[in-house]
This record gives C-alpha cells, sequence and structure tokens, in this order.
C-alpha cells in the first residue's frame, strides 16, 4: 500500500521535509493572481531544504483526489508560467471537487525535497504531483524512480517513467506567430496614445530567463516570424541568467529600445515585468509570455501588443482531470502546439483593436500554414 510504504519511508528518518499546508491565492477570470501577503516559510530536513508559501486553505469538504503543487523557481505574482499553473489547479478544484497544496522552491536544490515531501505524506495522500517546469526534470527522475508508485506529471520536459506524464508544448510556433506579428508592425508606422513605432526600424528584441534548449525554442521561433515579415530584420537577444529578476530584465530591454528596436519578446517569467517596465519609460512596445500579460499585468496594457499564450493551466487540468477519471498517462508525453490552441497569439486587451486588420489576416494565414506543414519552425536560434 502507498500509504504504509510512505510510513515506513518516515520511520526511516528520509532526508528532505518541508512544512506542507493547504494554500492557493484566488484568481479572477483573466488569470490573473492576487499575490499573498503571508511570508514564505522554510523547514530544514535533513541535507536539504525547500520553501511553500502558507495561505488560505484549497481543501474541499468530499474531495477524494488530492494534488500537491510544485512551482518553477519565481513562484507565484510572476503573472505568467506559474501563475497559469496554477490556474489549472484552481480550474480542476472548482469543476473537478479535488483538494491541491503547492509548494514555491526558491532554488533548483529545493525541488527534490519539495517532490520528496508530498509524494510521502500521508495526511493527506497526494495521488498526483504536478512538477511546474524543465528545470525540475532531473529531480524527477530520481524521485519517480524511489516512489514507483506515486504518480507525477512534469511540464516542459519528459522523464521516462511509467509513473510520469509527460507534457510539452511548442513554443517555437507561437513565436514563430507573435514574431511574424512584430516583423510586421516594425516595418511599417504604427502608433498608439502611448507609443508607436520608428516606421523603419529592422531591429527587434528578445529577452530570456535562464538560457537552455526550451527558451530558445521561444528565441529561434521569435526570429523565424521576425524574418518571415522583412528578411532584414535582427533581432538583439539577451539572457538574464534568472526567471526573477524583473530589474536586469528591465536593463536590457532599455538598452534594445535605446538600440532601435520597437518591440521587445520576453520568456523570462518575472523577469519580464522589467520589459514592460522599460516598454512604458520609452514609449515602445512589448509582447508577453504565457498568459494574457495584458490582463495578468494591466499596468502595461497600453504597451502589450500581444502575448504568446502557453496554456499550462490547460496541461495541469487534464492531468488531474485524467487523475480523477482514473486514466492516469503514466509514460505517455501529450504535446500542445497551435494546432490544439496549447500556443497562440493572443492581442492585448487595449491595443488588439489597433492592429490593422490586413496584419491580423497575415497572422492568420501564417497559423494556418504552420499547422498545415507549410511552414516549418526552427527550434535552435
Amino acid at each position: 500500500m502507498k500509504g504504509d510504504r510512505r510510513a515506513f519511508l518516515k520511520s526511516a528518518g528520509v532526508a528532505g521535509t518541508i512544512a506542507l499546508a493547504g494554500c492557493i491565492s484566488s484568481t479572477d477570470d483573466s488569470g490573473s493572481t492576487e499575490t499573498p501577503t503571508d511570508e514564505p516559510t522554510e523547514t530544514t530536513g535533513g541535507e536539504e531544504t525547500a520553501t511553500q508559501t502558507e495561505e488560505q486553505s484549497t481543501s474541499t469538504a468530499d474531495s477524494e483526489v488530492n494534488v500537491g503543487m510544485v512551482y518553477a523557481t519565481g513562484g507565484l505574482g510572476d503573472k505568467s508560467f506559474n501563475d497559469m499553473a496554477q490556474r489549472g489547479a484552481i480550474e480542476a478544484r472548482d469543476e473537478l471537487g479535488i483538494s491541491f497544496d503547492q509548494a514555491q522552491p526558491e532554488t533548483n536544490s529545493d525541488f527534490k525535497p519539495a517532490q520528496r515531501q508530498f509524494a510521502q505524506e500521508t495526511d493527506p495522500n497526494y495521488d498526483l504531483i504536478s512538477c511546474i517546469g524543465f528545470a525540475q526534470t532531473d529531480a524527477l527522475k530520481e524521485n519517480a524512480s524511489r516512489y514507483s508508485d506515486q504518480h507525477f506529471m512534469l511540464v516542459d520536459s519528459v522523464v521516462e517513467a511509467d509513473n510520469v506524464a509527460n507534457y510539452v508544448f511548442k513554443e517555437h510556433e507561437g513565436s514563430f506567430q507573435v514574431g511574424h506579428l512584430a516583423g510586421l508592425l516594425t516595418s511599417q508606422q504604427f502608433s498608439t496614445a502611448n507609443a508607436e513605432t520608428s516606421g523603419d526600424s529592422t531591429t527587434l528584441g528578445f529577452v530570456g530567463g535562464v538560457k537552455a534548449p526550451l527558451i530558445e525554442k521561444f528565441q529561434a521561433g521569435f526570429e523565424a516570424g521576425a524574418k518571415y515579415a522583412n528578411e532584414n530584420i535582427e533581432v538583439q537577444s539577451s539572457y538574464i541568467g534568472s526567471f526573477n529578476d524583473p530589474t536586469a530584465g528591465k536593463e536590457a530591454a532599455a538598452s534594445m529600445y535605446d538600440s532601435g528596436a520597437d518591440i521587445v519578446y520576453h520568456a523570462s517569467g518575472a523577469t519580464g515585468l522589467g520589459v514592460f517596465q522599460a516598454a512604458k519609460e520609452k514609449g515602445k512596445f512589448a509582447i508577453g509570455v504565457d498568459a494574457d500579460q495584458s490582463k495578468s499585468d494591466p499596468d502595461f496594457k497600453e504597451y502589450i501588443l500581444a502575448s504568446m499564450v502557453k496554456r499550462v493551466n490547460t496541461a495541469v487540468f487534464e492531468a488531474i482531470e485524467s487523475e480523477v477519471n482514473g486514466e492516469f498517462k503514466g509514460g505517455s508525453v501529450i504535446t500542445l502546439g497551435l494546432e490544439r490552441n496549447g500556443v497562440e497569439c493572443v492581442y492585448g486587451q487595449t491595443l488588439g483593436s489597433e492592429i490593422p486588420q490586413s496584419v491580423k489576416d497575415k497572422i492568420t494565414q501564417s497559423r494556418e500554414d504552420i499547422i498545415n506543414g507549410d511552414i516549418s519552425v526552427p527550434q535552435k536560434p
């Protein structure tokens, strides 16, 4: 029995525990998150530590399925990747009656104990542990082997194990779409109440978080889409080395704007909030990622042309739904691309209506061409 195995492991003194508490943040329909006011608490067990934010309980009185959420570094409140993952769990709670708890590791070394604590816990037993982000891969390889009867799901990477359901996205396809949009708009005079293009720029910008093959897919797609619009366009790129450094994100984007870029796209989690700040100060445009950031970060809606929405919430919800229905997809790799609306170019809530219809028509056509295989999008810059 899973509970008996966990009890044995605990009595044997397995290292790596964290305090777990039922916790969620409330979200509205747009996916924006109310950042919790409680400070993170940290408990050390053995040689490893993990951090979790305690908020209000997620418990559902008659819940039969419990889920543990282990977020990427940067945590909740990034108005992007982690918040979208949490949104999927909230949707599952509201529609399927599950309960979930969540851990917010601060560093990559926290992933292993965070996953492990959920796997060891007996009150409640966690039916599914959702591991959000490619950086959790190595930790999950070890934990999936150690806890072979525990179900896990992983976003953005693949662990080949019968107890892991893997969800990956075609980020390069969605990034091609926003690159196509940026290339078309920077090649013409386009102005709104607060920002404008120069009309003859051939420079765009890309700000990445940590340089890794996954994030390079965003860059590669963006560059390909921009050149599809105008072969003379060059994309300046900068990797910050963190998904939670808005100050560095702002500095990188400001430098790009000063060098002639009208539009900067980011794939950098909370670091991207600094990109939006730079766009506002420079009177230029930005493109968001993962969530519709014109809604999740409305302070900058006048500068966000569009977002490359990556529906991590869909992956989380589908994994939980499969668990609830007794149809856990262990050992599988589920891919979400343009054809399933797993990724999509979503126009900003304020600026979308100002983008010329002729430009939107071209974006629609390139989407169809990618799905049909008429456009092949690279995955490496």
